[in-house]
C-alpha cells in the first residue's frame, strides 16, 4: 500500500547535491521526486541504480533504495534487480558518457531485451566530472577542450535513433529547462510496462556555457507519439534532437515472458498416479 500523502520533498534524502550551479541535473532530481509523489509510490518500493559520472550521484539524493555501481554498468545491475524483484520500480540513471560510451553495449541490449525498467539518460554532451572532454554526443565542431582543440570531428550519436534501432519500445525526450514537462514525462516513463528510455537534455554551463542557448532551440512536440518503428526512424534521423515529449511508443510484452504452464505427457501422469 502506498504511503499516504507523500510530497515531493518527502522523497529527498536530505543530502545536499554537489552539482555545479546551473547544472541541469537539479531539474531531473526535482522532476523525479515530483513524479514519484504524483504516482504515490512507496519509497521502499523504488530502487535507483547508477554508474559513474555527475548524473550518477542522483541516487544519493533520493530517500529510496539505491545502488551506485561501476562505470557504464548501471543498466546491467538495474535489469538484474528488476527480474529478481519485479515488485520494485527500478530506475537506472546515467549520463551521455556512462550510457553511450563505456556503457553503450549495455544500452543496446537493454533496449532490445525490454525488461521493465526506466532509463534516464542525462545528456550534457560533455564529460563534466573529468573536466570537460568531448563525449559521444558532443557536436563535431565543439572546440572547448584542450584534447580536441579543433573539435572531435566525429558525428555525434543520436540517442533516440540508436534506442529505436536497438528495439526500445518507449522513447521520450525532456529538457531540464522545462521542469513541468520533464516531471510529466518521468511519471509516464515509470507507468510504462517495459523498457522506457527518457533522454534528457541536461545543460552543463560550467564547460558548455553556450548550452544556455538551448532554451531558444528546444521545442515541445505536440503530435501524438509515433507508433510504428519505420515512421519513428524517419523522424529521429531527420530531426535536430531538440524536440521534446513522448516521441515513440509501441506496446510490447516485457522480458521475461510469463512462464508457460507445465506440459506433462498424460501417460506419464497416469503412471505416477497414486
Amino acid at each position: 500500500m502506498a504511503e499516504a500523502a507523500l510530497r515531493p520533498k518527502d522523497y529527498k534524502s536530505g543530502l545536499k547535491p554537489i552539482w555545479c550551479p546551473g547544472c541541469g541535473h537539479y531539474a531531473v532530481l526535482n522532476g523525479l521526486v515530483k513524479a514519484l509523489a504524483a504516482l504515490g509510490l512507496d519509497r521502499d518500493r523504488v530502487a535507483l541504480v547508477s554508474g559513474i559520472g555527475c548524473s550518477s550521484r542522483l541516487p544519493a539524493y533520493v530517500d529510496s533504495y539505491g545502488f551506485h555501481g561501476v562505470h557504464g554498468r548501471g543498466l546491467a545491475v538495474a535489469q538484474g534487480l528488476a527480474v529478481a524483484r519485479p515488485d520494485l520500480a527500478v530506475i537506472a540513471l546515467g549520463g551521455d558518457g556512462d550510457g553511450f560510451s563505456i556503457g553503450g553495449n549495455h544500452f543496446i541490449h537493454a533496449c532490445r531485451r525490454n525488461v521493465d525498467i526506466t532509463y534516464i539518460a542525462m545528456d550534457n554532451e560533455v564529460y563534466g566530472m573529468t573536466k570537460g572532454q568531448a563525449s559521444p554526443t558532443t557536436p563535431m565542431d565543439w572546440d572547448h577542450s584542450k584534447l580536441t582543440p579543433h573539435g572531435p570531428g566525429i558525428r555525434p550519436f543520436k540517442p533516440a535513433a540508436l534506442a529505436l534501432a536497438a528495439g526500445a519500445p518507449w522513447i521520450a525526450r525532456g529538457y531540464s529547462g522545462n521542469p513541468n514537462q520533464l516531471a510529466k514525462l518521468l511519471a509516464a516513463a515509470l507507468e510504462h510496462r517495459g523498457f522506457s528510455f527518457l533522454h534528457v537534455l541536461s545543460q552543463c554551463i560550467t564547460y558548455c556555457p553556450e548550452q544556455t542557448d538551448w532554451k531558444a532551440i528546444v521545442s515541445e512536440r505536440e503530435d501524438e507519439p509515433v507508433t510504428r518503428a519505420d515512421a519513428a526512424a524517419q523522424l529521429f534521423l531527420a530531426e535536430d534532437g531538440f524536440a521534446t515529449g513522448l516521441l515513440y511508443a509501441e506496446p510490447r510484452t516485457p522480458w521475461p515472458p510469463a512462464a508457460p504452464a507445465a506440459v506433462v505427457d498424460p501417460r506419464l501422469a497416469e503412471a505416477f498416479r497414486p
